[in-house]
């Protein structure tokens, strides 16, 4: 993958190549970046830009060195490579993620036929997964991978001792070595094991950790990088894209920019299922918690458990979206730009509720949508909420009692 390919983040972008032009790249880089915000495609192009003969010859007369100059290495600012070249070799089999010195590390599962998972086990659909969801996150991911329902992904401690065994080795085509290390938040207390080649690594070794939550990261792990914090993407970068890679008209692409907050991949789930009746799913829900009973509550909650948990989910979000829509016009007096029907439900819910309603109404979404990806019973899950609701809006409740509908 090439820089180019990267949506947005130019800044980031800058960064990397000026550390790489003046030799000031740590060993260990941590990109902290949120869901659909490009961490393991900047991580994946920057890898690539490592390796490519091109930038190799031109950033350097004699042997790189990705650390620090050294009496051998004399700069060539004036040909700097601003990306990799993409035809050589080295590019070639980066961007097919074969190359023998750029190594992947991410969660797995176990199954019938692997006992101790290693993410060797699962080269080749992560080699897919790149390549088709490259925006993707670990639900995308372990729903790859998965044998049971119920499946988990978690990198292993057979995985920290391959990691150990191939960082060991010397590099074969490139002169870096490079391990990208997605998800480090699954590592436990093996991620430990991590801890001695991460601190005295061999020389022109290169982690890069890219991580969603960099809160549940190993402090000892944490300690020993440097931290890249990626901004989230623009609703303007989000809509270009959409356009120019997925064809999306651009009425769409502007409304799912909209929805995605600065989630690429969010903005492309909500493309894939614009057209499957969400607004009129929610006027149904709306008028059955307000006026047609319990009897339509049922049915609309049966017919809304037979939908997969993803498109239940953008069904969350999108009502997410119309009520942060109201909260925006009851605080401003102005309606954002937003599609006709989300104008309208926003105007006639500010008649119903105030901002505390709408607030803690966001919230309850915001946790279903939580409990939905951890297997949470739809049925019981969507009658709890729909009660919830009810109250919201008749009682104008600021505070619920609440607990895991998972458990």
């Amino acid at each position: 993958m090439q820089f180019a390919q990267v949506i947005g983040q130019a800044a980031l972008k800058d960064k990397l190549r000026g550390l790489h032009q003046q030799n000031r790249i740590s060993h260990a880089l941590m990109l902290v970046a949120r869901e659909g915000t490009g961490g393991l495609p900047i991580a994946l192009a920057f890898a690539q830009y490592l390796v490519c003969e091109r930038v190799n010859s031109k950033q350097n007369t004699q042997e790189p060195s990705l650390f620090g100059p050294t009496t051998q290495t004399v700069q060539t600012s004036q040909t700097f490579q601003t990306d990799s070249c993409g035809a050589c070799p080295a590019c070639t089999k980066a961007a097919a993620f074969a190359h023998p010195d750029i190594h992947y590390s991410f969660p797995t599962v176990s199954s019938k036929s692997i006992d101790k998972p290693k993410s060797s086990d699962f080269i080749a659909e992560w080699r897919t997964f790149l390549q088709e969801q490259p925006y993707g996150n670990l639900f995308d991911w372990i729903e790859r991978i998965k044998e049971k329902e119920n499946s988990q992904g978690k990198i292993t401690t057979y995985e920290c001792e391959d990691i150990n065994k191939k960082l060991s080795r010397k590099s074969f085509e490139s002169p870096f070595k490079i391990l990208i290390l997605w998800m480090p938040e699954m590592l436990e207390k093996e991620g430990n094991k991590l801890l001695k080649i991460i601190e005295e690594p061999q020389s022109d070794t290169l982690f890069l950790l890219v991580t969603e939550n960099e809160q549940l990261v190993l402090p000892t792990l944490h300690s020993r990088c440097q931290v890249i914090r990626l901004p989230m993407l623009t609703s303007e970068e989000i809509q270009n894209s959409l356009m120019e890679r997925e064809g999306t008209p651009a009425p769409v692409a502007k409304q799912m920019a909209q929805l995605a907050d600065g989630n690429y991949r969010e903005a492309l789930q909500q493309v894939e299922h614009v057209e499957e009746g969400r607004q009129q799913r929610l006027r149904d829900w709306l008028n059955a918690i307000l006026k047609t009973g319990p009897a339509a509550q049922v049915k609309w909650v049966e017919e809304i458990s037979k939908l997969g948990r993803e498109k239940q989910k953008q069904f969350l979000r999108y009502v997410i979206h119309v009520l942060e829509t109201a909260t925006r016009l009851q605080a401003t007096g102005q309606l954002p730009p937003v599609g006709e029907e989300e104008a309208a439900v926003a105007t006639k819910l500010n008649r119903l509720v105030g901002m505390e309603q709408l607030e803690i109404w966001v919230n309850e979404l915001n946790k279903a949508s939580y409990y939905i990806e951890r297997n949470a019973n739809a049925k019981m899950l969507f009658h709890a909420l729909t009660l919830k609701v009810y109250h919201i809006i008749q009682d104008k409740v600021v505070f619920l009692m609440t607990t895991d509908p998972a458990e």
